[in-house]
Parts: C-alpha cells; structure tokens; sequence
C-alpha cells in the first residue's frame, strides 16, 4: 500500500490505477468494524483508498477532539494484511484539508442532520458532509463504503450524493459487533472495564425492541420495551427512536421496514448503535 498526506501525491498514486475504485472514510484508531469496510470495498472494486482523518469540522466545543485516539503507524500495521500494494492511504493533517482555517462554503445537512445525533450534537452533521465531499473530490472514487453503526450518516451522505449529482454508489456494511454484541467503535476504548460491562445494554435494548416488534407491537411500544432496558443498564439515555430509511420518526401505526436508534453515556463515554427491524402485524407461518 502507499501512503499519501497531501493532495498531489493523492493524485499521482490514483494515476496509475486502473478500474474501480471504492474509498473507505475513517478518522484512524482503526479495528475490525474498520477492517471489514476494507473487505466490502475489496468486493466491489479493484482498488481501495482508506482515508486516515480526525475531522475537526465534526466535534463540538465540548466533545473530545484532543483525545480522540491517534496511532497512524498501529492503524498501517493493521491495514497492512488487507491493502494490496496500489491501494492507497491517505492520511492528510488538518491544515492540507483546510489551509485556510475553517472553509468559507460548507455543506448543509438540512431538516434530519438536526435530530437524533444532530440534536445531541449541533453542527456535527455539516461538518461530518463538507469532508466527506472533499475527500470525495480528491479520491474520485466509484464507490464509497460506510458502517452501518452510524447510520444516520450514511442515510445523510446517500441524500448529498443524490442531491448533488455526486455519482457515487454509497454501500452500507453491517455493523461489527463484539462476541457479547457491543458495537465495535474506537470510543470504546475510554470505556471502564465496569462501564464495558453495562454498555452491552445498548445490543439488549435494541434485540428487546426487534423483539417487540416480531410480537407486533406497535412503534411506540417497540421504543418502550427498548428504553426500559436501556434505562436499566446506562447513566443517561440520550434518545431512543424508530425511523425510516431517511431518518424522519415512524407515527404509532407504521407498517414495513424501520430502524431502532439509541445513544447513551456511561460515564464520559457516548455511544451510539441501531438494528433494522419490520413493523406490523403477526404472521402466522404455521398455516
């Protein structure tokens, strides 16, 4: 694999590819979620470029962009059995993606980047589709791969893309869970082995909700039975919520395909996670 930190070198490495190219977005720290959105992209593509970027567009004032977890050299060893030797890392600073401080002309993310994650983190949406349409513009891929944990940006990068007429295929893969169903995320990491513990309480609240909903309750009592034991497990529950593929709320006799959204804190740490499930009445398969 070759590694890149600024733009020309970007563009002369993508030269001397040929065929597709998939492009994976991480912000480093990298694990297994990370690693099988590589796989995916090998699936779809001949060529894969990993993008390595802490963005600072996307953190609060109060969020922890000085101690998110930086190690280029540990994420290059693990991306190493997983790259071929065209595909490409591109692992830029900050002041090569804004050399001239925060851009001028940023992207929007509209009505749904101000609920959910949007409500819990004012701007970070915005912040979240101006990279990743300039990491877009210098990666120039076919296809952009994207995890499924974080699925109100991938919901959010699909309607940029259509709207812009960005012609990309946006792929969302599954997302990476522990044996004990924790979702695989780097913020795990600042989790106390006590707090590790009570925070697959996020998995057991969303299994009790697809749960209820198998049984046909309805959407309201989907999000009960899941808020009751995500209450039960974690210091403070930022929300819980059944939406649709664009991320708009369900009303209560919502039928069909849906996704159940939670976030809560365990001490200092914020996690987020989702599972899709199907809204409506019983089938009785035994007939």
């Amino acid at each position: 694999m070759k590694l890149v930190h600024d733009a020309p070198a970007l563009a002369a490495a993508l030269a001397e590819q040929d065929g597709r190219r998939a492009v994976v977005m991480t912000m480093g720290a990298l694990h297994d979620g990370h690693l099988s959105l590589v796989t995916h992209a090998r699936q779809r593509a001949d060529h894969v470029v990993v993008t390595v970027f802490v963005n600072p567009l996307q953190f609060g004032a109060h969020e922890d962009l000085d101690q998110y977890p930086r190690d280029l050299p540990g994420d290059l060893a693990a991306l190493a059995p997983v790259l071929h030797t065209d595909d490409v890392v591109y692992a830029p600073s900050v002041r090569e993606m804004y050399p001239d401080g925060p851009p001028q002309v940023q992207v929007a993310a509209g009505p749904v980047g101000d609920v959910l994650e949007g409500a819990v983190r004012p701007g970070h949406f915005d912040g979240v589709l101006t990279v990743v349409l300039k990491l877009l513009a210098r990666t120039r891929p076919d296809v952009a791969v994207f995890g499924a944990k974080d699925a109100q940006q991938v919901a959010l990068v699909r309607a940029m893309v259509h709207d812009l007429d960005l012609g990309v295929s946006v792929v969302e893969a599954p997302t990476v869970r522990e044996h004990d169903g924790l979702a695989r995320s780097s913020r795990n990491a600042y989790l106390s082995p006590d707090d590790r513990e009570r925070a697959t309480g996020l998995w057991r609240a969303l299994s009790a909700g697809r749960e209820a909903a198998e049984a046909g309750a309805d959407a309201p009592e989907v999000v009960v039975a899941a808020r009751t034991v995500l209450t039960e497990a974690v210091d403070a529950v930022d929300y819980v919520s059944l939406v649709d593929a664009r991320f708009l709320p369900l009303a209560a006799g919502a039928h069909g395909p849906a996704r159940l959204v939670v976030a809560a804190r365990l001490g200092t740490t914020r996690l987020i996670d989702n599972t899709e499930l199907v809204l409506g009445p019983v089938v009785d398969r035994s007939r």
